[in-house]
């Protein structure tokens, strides 16, 4: 079991999350997972930094703590060669320590370059296939082209390459995104505790690493942390369907007016029991996830992490999931 710390590129600016990620190496994590985003959800959250820059300098200021984006879309807003290379250059300048999750993206993110962003989820995960077919490619070395249906690749190379690439976590959340993971990434990447997801990724011959975020808000009572996730984070209870599609901030806010603190207590884990921040990871773990990643909505981010050192991490390496024995 592995433990990870989410940085909040929406709440937080730059130079807050690396002194964030300083911390949590700090407190014993292993790695910091960035949400690559060129919006925020809401506008209250106010932030929204350029991901890749945040990560080389975290890198610069830390020594052991893993580093991953949690996730990048890397075929519209991004050509996937600037990502294969940007990737490669991270892995060299971090040691070793980064993993490069991605996805098939996000509207509020994928839009803004005005290409124009997929109706059909299948196209999205088909353009997502062509675009780890050429960091593949360019991961091999040597000069590389591509024809594919969405995307291409005219004679490129990638100079600096680590020894040992990045593995690829690659976002799931069904069937079609599974196969992907499976067949293309190193490791899979979900955002919900459902066993379907782990199922369906090993049917599909996938046996890497499991990552997953585990909502968490925590404050000194839990009605305070509540408040503070409903406030900043009530767009992750919509689901994915809706995540995936709305194409500004001022969506997101219309779309969940009628979200209540009691929809938020019953999915994050607020406050400051740890019996309840067990319960919320140990569904993640029964549900067949080996790398937990944890995203506190709450309003204080070193409170949070104090309370995960003290309270939360021999706790949860002790996890396994239910029936097996400790």
């Amino acid at each position: 079991m592995e433990i990870g710390y989410k940085l909040a590129a929406e709440s937080f600016g730059p130079a807050e999350l690396v002194r964030q990620a300083v911390l949590a190496e700090e407190a014993g994590f292993d790695f910091v997972e960035i949400s690559d985003h060129f919006h925020p959800w809401l506008d209250n959250q106010g932030h929204s930094p350029f991901a890749w820059t945040v990560l080389g300098s975290i890198a610069a200021r830390t020594t052991r703590i893993g580093l991953a984006t949690g996730v990048t879309c890397p075929t519209v807003r991004y050509h996937p060669a600037v990502i294969a290379q940007a990737a490669a250059t991270l892995a060299l300048l971090s040691d070793g320590r980064f993993v490069l999750g991605v996805g098939s993206g996000e509207r509020l993110n994928e839009h803004v370059v005005g290409t124009g962003f997929p109706d059909a989820v299948s196209t999205r995960h088909d353009m997502l296939r062509e675009a780890l077919e050429i960091i593949r490619l360019l991961w091999r070395g040597g000069y590389r082209s591509y024809e594919g249906t969405y995307l291409r690749l005219e004679d490129a190379r990638i100079f600096d390459l680590p020894e040992e690439l990045p593995l690829i976590a690659v976002a799931a959340s069904g069937p079609a995104s599974t196969k992907v993971a499976a067949e293309l990434g190193d490791a899979l990447f979900a955002t919900e505790d459902k066993p379907d997801i782990v199922r369906q990724y090993r049917e599909a011959g996938g046996s890497g690493p499991r990552y997953a975020e585990v909502p968490m808000a925590w404050a000194p009572d839990e009605h305070t942390a509540a408040r503070a996730a409903l406030e900043t984070s009530r767009w992750a209870v919509t689901g994915w369907k809706v995540m995936s599609e709305l194409p500004n901030p001022v969506n997101f806010d219309a779309a969940t007016t009628t979200v209540r603190e009691e929809d938020i207590l019953a999915k994050f884990a607020c406050g400051n029991d740890p019996d309840r921040y067990e319960e919320v990871a140990q569904g993640f773990v029964d549900a067949g996830f080996d790398r937990l990643v944890m995203q506190n909505a709450g309003p204080d981010p070193d409170g949070f992490i104090d309370f995960y050192r003290r309270e939360l991490d021999a706790r949860l390496r002790r996890l396994k999931p239910d029936g097996e024995t400790p």
